[in-house]
């Protein structure tokens, strides 16, 4: 390793690739499934069998981790959910469960307590009690609690108080249906939330549903809806025919569901690529480039990066600085970075958040040390080879736009201040100017400056808000993930950075979410809303100085145009001595040409910084980030019980929303302008 090194290995391992499979169905009770349970049984054994085949073949691909075993997501209904669960374990698959209630309440619920003896000896959760239980429902709940202790649980327990009373009162009263349609409501909405979370968890969902309604909320059909409609395909099992099943793809497919149709002779083969969809990163799509370094997740292995950034290369931050601050000091700040290594961030900038995480009520410490090892850390890494990056490419541009027109007025610098014969010296200072012009240009090119930078800056914005979905059980389904100009590996890599870490076991309480929300989404929120709000008014600074330079610069032009014409006049006026005229003739010739050379310069660099558009950028992010900051604060604000995880969730996708669209907006603006020879 060389001396100027960043220390303790250089990059962390990249995250392991994992495929991730939804299931929701019928229960035991929907007359289609228990008419048909032995080929719904065939058919999700075939699919099943296929997805694991498909896996075991999957080759390991560079710059990706090892494949960890499948992952798979219910709510541990019966029916459908224990189907697939059983036979999950029983490949040596992983089960997460993503319930819609505290376990003991759920066992409740889902064991068909049918009165409130029943119901609150299962509550109890004590042993003994459950003997007082009918047979059915003690079957049931033992059944559920037997695939509880194999799986890792989240368990959305935030409203059970109110569910609780809801579910005891509609069991005390079996004839009031109000009652009844009360409770089945806010349960249903319960286990749509914990369905939305088994989506966003998940690459593709297998659904066992006869069609029927999508109408019922929490039900299959629409959980299938949600799923279409956030980009997830769906492998429908139809409980009617279930050995016809097909691959759904948008929510567009569910209006043609109940025609006839032929069985696709390839659908194993179509299962077969959306698990290698979900499993490889889409090929770049920038062929042209034969050679240089990767253009896929291995980018970031193959990085080396220095302790602290190179001076030679702070031209673009030392022009947003000159031109942006607002005072004078800050303008020839030392803008000298040290890069902080994976290992340190631990105990250096993310120190506060661990902190916070590790003292959130009822989270695991082995969970919180997991989003260290394989999100911050990560972050660390990506974070600082991208800072690195950005100087070297942006900085290299700048110094392209700078040499340029010095090449130019190096060349005719002899007029004023030598004689012709003298002339080849200024001829080999402008040789040497363009060609360390074209030094920059194909060292850049080669080396891919822009396309490293610009992948791994997207990794590292994806990993830094990271670490706050992890702890709130929140992710981007798949669907949702946008779509680089020409690789989109660091979306997969940002992807499978969070699958790897994937949902805590966790018993979610109004306490937890308070101090979750308080502790770790409200500052969040809060400084990047800072940090933008200070970057829009910089830039737009930066803008706008460098535009008022460049028009004074014109104006010296013209200025000295005219002096060189007014000077020539008047000698042919004899208004002045010629010999006089001539000599200044050269000077105002040269200023002709340097003013607006330069002045050119300094407009292609506010052109090519875009400092404009990214103000503006900036300030509709922070616009965004305060009106989530005004409602997180109602929600702090708010009664104790007003906190449930479906409100905290959408706060949280909402933030993530607001930085998926400002990557997007700055790669659209960044997107285009690679390394090239400023003409």
């Amino acid at each position: 390793m060389k001396a100027n090194a960043l220390p303790s290995g250089g990059a962390p391992p990249p995250p392991r690739v994992r495929l991730c499979v939804g299931v929701t169905g019928h229960r035991d009770d929907n007359p289609a499934f228990a008419a048909h349970r032995a080929q719904i049984e065939a058919a999700l054994a075939q699919i099943l069998t296929v997805v694991a085949a498909a896996v075991a073949d999957e080759p390991p691909s560079p710059g990706a981790g090892p494949i960890a075993p499948t992952r798979l997501h219910c709510l541990l209904a019966d029916g459908t959910d224990q189907l697939a669960a059983v036979s999950a374990l029983a490949r040596g698959w992983e089960l997460v469960a993503p319930l819609p209630f505290g376990l003991a309440l759920n066992a409740a619920i889902n064991a068909h307590a049918t009165t409130a003896a029943d119901a609150r000896a299962l509550l109890s959760r004590q042993g003994n009690r459950l003997d007082d239980c009918s047979v059915e429902v003690r079957e049931r709940a033992l059944r559920i609690g037997t695939l509880a202790a194999q799986a890792r649980v989240f368990e959305l327990a935030d409203c059970d108080e109110s569910i609780t009373e809801l579910f005891l009162a509609k069991l005390e009263s079996p004839n009031d249906a109000r009652k009844a349609a009360t409770f089945a409501a806010e349960s249903s909405l319960r286990v749509a939330l914990a369905g939305r979370v088994m989506i966003e968890q998940s690459d593709f969902l297998i659904a066992i549903w006869d069609g029927a309604t999508r109408a019922l909320v929490g039900g299959t059909g629409h959980t299938i809806q949600v799923a279409l409609e956030t980009g997830a395909p769906v492998v429908w099992i139809d409980a009617n025919a279930p050995e016809r099943w097909r691959i759904l793809f948008g929510p567009e497919a569910l209006a043609g569901a109940h025609q006839e149709f032929a069985v696709a002779h390839d659908r194993s083969a179509e299962l077969q690529a959306l698990v290698r969809r979900a499993l490889r990163p889409a090929a770049a799509r920038n062929t042209r480039r034969k050679h240089g370094p990767s253009a896929g997740p291995d980018t970031l292995e193959c990085e080396t990066l220095p302790t602290r950034s190179n001076p030679a290369w702070h031209w673009y931050r030392r022009v947003e600085a000159l031109f942006g601050a607002d005072s004078f000091r800050a303008r020839f700040r030392n803008l000298r970075q040290t890069y902080e290594a994976p290992d340190a961030i631990a105990s250096g900038s993310a120190a506060g958040l661990l902190g916070h995480a590790r003292a959130l009520p009822g989270q695991e410490a082995s969970y919180v040390a997991n989003v260290e090892t394989s999100i911050v850390r990560r972050f660390a890494w990506a974070d600082s080879v991208s800072a690195h990056l950005s100087d070297t490419y942006r900085g290299g541009m700048i110094a392209n736009f700078l040499l340029a027109p010095l090449a130019i007025i190096g060349g005719i610098a002899y007029l004023p201040f030598a004689s012709s014969n003298e002339k080849w010296l200024f001829a080999l200072f402008e040789l040497a100017v363009l060609a360390a012009i074209l030094a920059i240009t194909l060292t850049g090119q080669k080396r891919r400056w822009h396309g490293r930078w610009f992948e791994t800056r997207r990794v590292a914005e994806y990993l830094r808000h990271a670490p706050i979905l992890l702890l709130l059980g929140v992710a981007r389904a798949p669907g949702r993930w946008p779509l680089g100009t020409e690789t989109s590996w660091p979306e997969w890599y940002g992807r499978h950075a969070l699958r790897d870490v994937g949902l805590p076991r966790l018993t979610v309480t109004h306490a937890y979410l308070r101090t979750a929300v308080d502790t770790l989404l409200h500052d969040h929120v809060m400084r990047q809303r800072d940090y933008h709000v200070v970057k829009a008014r910089r830039l737009a600074a930066a803008h706008h100085n460098l535009d008022r330079l460049s028009a004074i610069m014109f104006v010296l032009a013209v200025v000295s145009v005219a002096g060189y014409l007014i000077l020539k006049g008047g000698a042919v006026l004899h208004l002045w001595p010629k010999p006089v005229a001539e000599g200044l003739s050269y000077l105002f010739t040269f200023l002709g040409v340097l003013l607006p050379t330069f002045g050119g310069a300094f407009a292609s660099i506010r052109y090519f910084g875009d400092f404009e558009r990214f103000s503006a950028i900036s300030r509709v992010t922070a616009e965004k980030l305060d009106a989530i900051h005004t409602r997180i604060a109602q929600l702090l604000d708010a009664p104790h019980n007003a906190l449930d995880y479906g409100r905290v969730a959408d706060l949280v996708h909402a933030t993530d929303d607001v930085v998926v669209s400002e990557i997007e907006s700055w790669q659209a603006v960044f997107g285009g302008k690679h390394v090239t020879v400023p003409v």
